[in-house]
């Protein structure tokens, strides 16, 4: 029996990506899953995937930026024991030159709001119980300040980084632990947002979704006393490394 069995867990962009590809590893270890997003056809082919293997899932679609919508997505949902918040996007007009204010806002509302807003509605059950895991997925960004993913993604991706941190310092006390998860360049559906996309050997060379999937499932699996601070993670062939950081 996988520690996982009996842990009821809610991934915020569910429908693609690393929270796809962690709902379907977190829910063959046992977990039951709900995943969120915004696009409910998404959603319904994780829950197909998931149930087919005999798993445990069910979908609820909301937009993880509207705050009430949030609030009411997690009374639904009810008991939580693990968070994974991995919803998040960029735009293609990223510097500061380009940037306007309505992608700021647009990039704001997601990645950061829309990381707070789950995180706040679960924290007092997770309080009462004496008991809870928060995952949130950041970038190399979150670490490392560059020209390739733009002012709002950048500071969007440090602004979790600290609120994961917070919720260590402040919570821990209560028997909440938060990991921070800071991917380098990954293989998935956002790079087609940037201004000029990889290519598909490029995109092969970066760490893939299941690598993701595995390290979510390393925190997930971990004791309860046992606090993962945080998790810096990048390509062996890192392009950050070989001097490609342009917008």
């Amino acid at each position: 029996m996988s520690s996982l069995t009996g842990k009821r867990v809610w991934i915020t962009g569910g429908g693609t990506g690393i929270g796809a590809g962690s709902a379907l590893l977190l829910a063959e270890r046992g977990a039951e899953v709900i995943v969120s997003g915004r696009r409910a056809n998404k959603l319904e082919e994780v829950v197909a995937q998931i149930t087919a293997k005999g798993g445990k899932a069910r979908a609820v679609a909301v937009d993880m930026a509207d705050a009430k919508a949030v609030e009411q997505a997690a009374a639904d949902i009810g008991r939580v024991d693990i968070l994974l918040a991995s919803a998040g996007l960029n735009v293609p007009n990223r510097s500061l030159d380009k940037l306007g204010s309505g992608d700021w806002d647009k990039v704001v509302n997601v990645n950061l709001n829309g990381v707070y807003y789950p995180i706040h509605a679960v924290l007092p059950q997770m309080r009462a119980r004496g008991d809870g895991l928060v995952m949130i997925v950041s970038s190399w960004a979150g670490r490392y300040v560059g020209r390739l993913t733009g002012a709002a993604y950048t500071a969007t991706k440090h602004g979790v980084v600290a609120l994961s941190e917070t919720i260590n310092c402040e919570e821990g006390g209560n028997g909440i632990r938060s990991t921070v998860i800071m991917p380098g360049e990954i293989a998935t559906d956002i790079l087609k947002d940037r201004p000029v996309p990889p290519s598909q050997a490029e995109m092969d060379r970066m760490l893939q979704v299941d690598d993701l999937a595995e390290t979510v499932r390393y925190v997930a699996e971990m004791p309860a006393h046992v606090c993962v601070n945080e998790i810096l993670i990048s390509p062996t062939w890192n392009r950050f490394y070989q001097g490609f950081d342009e917008v």
